[in-house]
C-alpha cells in the first residue's frame, strides 16, 4: 500500500493533482494529536453539541428550498454513504456551511450491504505482523479506536459481539492465541472484553450446532456489530439537526467550473420532481464509494480510475442456524478467504465472498456465490444441521471501494485504506476505507479541504464523542418504558428503542390503537417481524422517498426476508401513497420496481434458480400424491394450471386472494415462464421442499390453508424427513 500511494504521489506531481497518504504523514499526526487536545481543552463546545435537540426535522422539501437558494456553500459532499455521511457531519460541525447530495436513498449502495460489524480487521493485522507492514498495523490500530468510539456515540445502533474462532488442530491453539490476544493489545484501553480460550465442552455449550468432531476448542474475541443502513441514516440526520442542507434522491448532472477552470459547484436534478438547478459551492468532496471515477472524469478528463470495485455477495438463513449471542469466523474457507457467520436481526447473516465485479447500481448475487457460501458453513456446522439452499431467506450484493494497486490482480490483498486526492481543478475525492473508519476519513477529508480551499473553520473536528441521532437519552432498558407507557409488545418495544434510540417515544406515538386487550397499540406489518405500519409514516418523515427506502433500509425486512418484503409491499405503497399524495400510477410505478429490486438485488432470483435445478428426490408414492394434488387443481385435465384454476380453488374454499397475490403465486413456480405451472415444475416444487432447497412456498402454504383434503406440503416434506 505504501508503495502505492508512493507512485501515486510521484505520478501526481507530474498533472498538478495532490495525493494524501493517510496515516502517515508528520502533518496527519499532528492534526490527530490537537483535535485529541481540543476535545478536552473545550470540551465545553462538545458538551453544547452533544445536547438533544428537540422538535421535528425540517422536511426535504424544507432542505431543497436551501439548496436552491442560490447561496454559496462551503463544500458540497457528492455522495450519501458512510464516508459522504460523515464528512457533511464533520464539516458541518466545524462551522462550515454544508450541503451533501445522494443520486439514490441514504446508503442505498455499499454501506447498507456490509457484513454488519465494527472492527479493526483480525485477518489485516495478522497480515502487518508477518508482513511487517507498518501501514496496516497503523490502520488496525486507528480502526480499533473508531471502534470504540462508534460504539460510544451510538450505543442504540451498535453492540459489542462475542465471535468465536473454533480449533479443530492443537497446534492452533497457541497460534491463534497469540494473535487475538495480540488484537486486544492494539486495541489498548479500548478493548472491548478480553479474549480468551474454552475448552470442547464450552465451545459446544455456547454453540451447540457446531461440528464436533476433530474440535480441540474455540477462542472468543470481541469485536462490534451495527445495523449499518441505520447507522447511515443516524449520522445523516445528526448532521440536519446541526444545519447541513443533506437530500437525497438528487442526481449530479456534471460539475460547474470557474473561468480558472475549477470545480465551483454542481448541476443537480431532483429525482423525483425532475427540477434542476445549479448548487455553488466552495469545494466540492467527491464521497460516491465505488463511482468514484465516475464523478472524477467530471471534474478532469484525464483522470485515471484509482478505485477498483469488489462484489461481497452475504446470505441471511433463519436464527435457529447460529446462537443468539455469539458469532463465529472461518479463518480459512478453501479459497483462503475469510467467512464470518453472525447473528444479526433475531437471524443469521453468513459471507462474504471477494472478487473483482463490474461497476454497477444494481449489484445481484449470483447463485454460485450463494453456494460457496453455504458450502463454507456446512463444513463448520453439526452434519446434524442440515444446512438447505432454500433457507436463504435473503442475499445480496454489495459493491466495495478499494484502492487499486496495479501490481496485485486479487482483491484479497487489498487492505480497505484509503487515499485523500485534490485534483488540478480543486476536486477532493476521499476513495477507498470501509464502515468503520468513516469518522476518520471524513475528518482528514475536512483537513484537506479546509487546506486546499482556504475554508474558514470555526473550530477543528469535534466528532470523536460527539453523539448520534437517537443516543442521547437512550438506555438499555428504555424498551421497558414503551411496554409500561405505551402498550406495546416486548418484542416491538426492543426493536423501536435499538432502531430510533431516544426517538422511540415519537414513533410510538404514531401509533393506534389495536382495540385488543393487549397489545394496547402497534398494527404490524407483518405478523412475523416487530415493524409497525406507523413506522412507515415516520419513514417519510427521515426522508423516504420510495418503498424501497423503507424496506430495504428504515425497515430492513427486504435484507432479512424477501417473501415477507413481498407479502408487506402493497400495504407499505398504501400508506406512503396517503403520506406523499401519489397517483395511481404512480402507486403501480412504486409495486412494480419495488418487486423488482427484491427479486433481482435481494435474492429472490436467485432462489427461484435454486428451484429449478432441483433434482427429482420423490418416492413414487409422493409423486403419486403431488399427482393427486395437481389434478385436483387440473379438473378440466389441461395438463397444466392457470390462475383460472386457482382463482376457481380458493374462491369454493371460500378463501379471498386478490388478482395481484393470484398471479404472484403462479409466478413464483413458474419454472419457465409461460404463465403456466406444468406438472413436471409442480413435482419439483415438491421436491425442492423434500430435500430443503426450498424452506417454504407461498403457493403450497395457501393452498394448505384453504383445503384440508388432499396431500399436504407438510407430509410431503415430514415423510422424506425434510422440513
Amino acid at each position: 500500500m505504501a508503495n502505492l500511494l508512493a507512485k501515486a504521489v510521484a505520478g501526481a506531481a507530474a498533472v498538478g493533482t495532490a495525493v494524501y497518504a493517510v496515516d502517515i504523514t508528520n502533518e496527519s499526526r499532528f492534526r490527530k494529536q490537537m483535535t485529541s487536545y481540543f476535545r478536552y481543552a473545550h470540551a465545553d463546545l462538545l458538551t453544547e453539541l452533544n445536547k438533544r435537540q428537540s422538535g421535528s426535522l425540517p422536511t426535504r422539501n424544507d432542505l431543497l428550498t436551501n439548496l436552491k437558494s442560490g447561496e454559496e456553500f462551503d463544500i458540497l459532499v457528492i455522495g450519501g454513504g458512510a464516508t459522504g455521511a460523515g464528512v457533511a457531519l464533520d464539516s458541518q460541525t466545524r462551522g462550515l456551511k454544508t450541503a451533501l447530495v445522494e443520486l439514490d436513498d441514504y446508503s442505498s449502495g455499499t454501506s447498507s450491504r456490509s457484513t454488519k460489524l465494527i472492527h479493526g480487521g483480525v485477518r489485516y493485522l495478522q497480515a502487518a505482523i508477518f508482513g511487517l507492514d507498518l501501514e496496516q498495523y497503523r490502520m488496525v490500530k486507528e480502526a480499533l479506536f473508531e471502534r470504540a468510539n462508534l460504539l460510544e456515540i451510538a450505543p442504540h445502533l451498535s453492540t459489542p459481539l462475542p465471535i468465536m474462532l473454533p480449533v479443530y488442530k492443537v497446534w492452533q491453539i497457541p497460534y491463534f492465541w497469540a494473535g487475538i490476544k495480540a488484537y486486544d493489545f492494539v486495541s489498548g484501553k479500548r478493548v472491548l472484553k478480553n479474549s480468551f480460550y474454552i475448552n470442547k465442552e464450552k465451545a459446544l455449550e455456547r454453540f451447540p450446532m457446531l461440528k464436533r468432531e476433530a474440535l480441540k476448542g474455540a477462542l472468543i474475541y470481541y469485536d462490534g456489530q451495527h445495523n449499518d443502513a441505520r447507522m447511515n441514516l443516524a449520522i445523516i440526520l445528526t448532521a440536519i439537526r446541526h444545519g447541513a442542507t443533506c437530500v437525497n434522491h438528487v442526481k449530479v448532472d456534471r460539475l460547474l467550473k470557474n473561468e480558472d477552470g475549477r470545480v465551483a459547484g454542481a448541476r443537480v436534478k431532483d429525482m423525483v420532481t425532475g427540477a434542476e438547478w445549479d448548487v455553488k459551492a466552495k469545494c466540492v468532496v467527491n464521497a460516491t464509494g465505488p463511482f468514484t471515477d465516475t464523478i472524477r472524469k467530471m471534474g478532469d478528463d484525464d483522470s485515471k480510475a484509482i478505485c477498483q470495485p469488489a462484489v461481497g455477495v452475504h446470505i441471511v438463513l433463519p436464527g435457529y442456524y447460529s446462537p443468539s449471542n455469539t458469532g463465529l469466523l472461518d479463518p480459512s474457507t478453501s479459497d483462503g478467504r475469510v467467512i464470518f457467520f453472525l447473528p444479526w436481526e433475531k437471524h443469521t447473516v453468513a459471507g462474504t465472498t471477494d472478487g473483482n465485479a463490474e461497476l454497477t447500481f444494481s449489484p445481484a448475487p449470483k447463485d454460485s456465490e450463494i453456494e460457496f457460501i453455504l458450502g463454507e458453513i456446512r463444513r463448520y456446522l453439526s452434519a446434524d444441521v442440515s444446512v438447505r439452499r432454500g433457507d436463504v431467506m435473503s442475499a445480496w450484493a454489495g459493491l466495495r471501494p478499494l484502492v487499486r494497486d496495479p501490481n496485485k490482480k486479487d482483491t484479497k490483498s487489498l487492505a480497505r485504506n484509503h487515499i485523500i486526492e485534490v485534483s488540478k481543478s480543486g476536486l477532493i475525492t476521499i476513495a477507498g476505507g470501509k464502515w468503520t473508519t468513516y469518522r476518520h476519513m471524513a475528518e482528514e477529508t475536512v483537513d484537506a479541504a479546509v487546506k486546499e480551499h482556504g475554508l474558514k473553520e470555526k473550530n477543528p473536528c469535534v466528532t470523536p464523542g460527539l453523539m448520534l441521532e437517537g443516543a442521547h437519552e437512550w438506555d438499555p432498558l428504555l424498551y421497558i418504558h414503551l411496554v409500561q407507557d405505551y402498550g406495546l409488545e416486548v418484542d416491538v418495544a426492543q426493536h423501536l428503542s435499538t432502531t430510533y434510540g431516544d426517538r422511540a417515544f415519537v414513533v410510538a406515538r404514531m401509533a393506534k390503537m389495536t382495540g385488543k386487550r393487549w397489545p394496547i397499540v402497534g398494527h404490524r406489518l407483518h405478523n412475523e417481524f416487530p415493524y409497525l405500519e406507523c413506522e412507515v409514516k415516520y419513514a417519510v418523515r427521515e426522508y423516504a422517498c420510495s418503498a424501497i427506502d423503507v424496506l430495504a433500509r428504515r425497515l430492513r425486512l427486504a435484507f432479512l426476508n424477501t417473501y415477507a418484503a413481498h407479502e408487506v409491499l402493497p400495504k407499505v405503497v398504501e400508506i406512503m401513497a396517503e403520506e406523499l399524495k401519489w397517483s395511481s400510477a404512480e402507486q403501480r410505478r412504486q409495486l412494480e420496481e419495488a418487486r423488482k429490486f427484491i427479486d433481482m438485488e435481494m435474492g429472490q432470483e436467485a432462489r427461484a434458480q435454486s428451484v429449478s435445478n432441483v433434482a427429482l428426490n420423490l418416492t413414487r408414492e409422493e409423486m403419486q400424491a403431488a399427482k393427486s394434488r395437481f389434478n385436483q387443481l387440473d379438473r378440466d385435465k389441461k395438463g397444466h394450471i392457470t390462475v383460472n384454476d386457482l382463482r376457481r380453488h380458493f374462491r369454493e374454499a371460500n378463501q379471498k386472494i386478490d388478482e395481484r397475490l393470484l398471479h404472484e403465486l403462479l409466478c413464483e413456480v413458474d419454472l419457465n415462464k409461460n404463465g403456466e405451472l406444468e406438472l413436471a415444475e409442480f413435482f419439483q416444487l415438491y421436491s425442492g421442499l423434500k430435500g430443503g432447497q426450498v424452506s417454504h412456498n407461498r403457493l403450497v402454504r395457501y393452498l394448505d390453508e384453504a383445503d384440508d383434503v388432499g396431500l399436504k406440503a407438510t407430509k410431503v416434506t415430514r415423510s422424506g424427513g425434510g422440513l
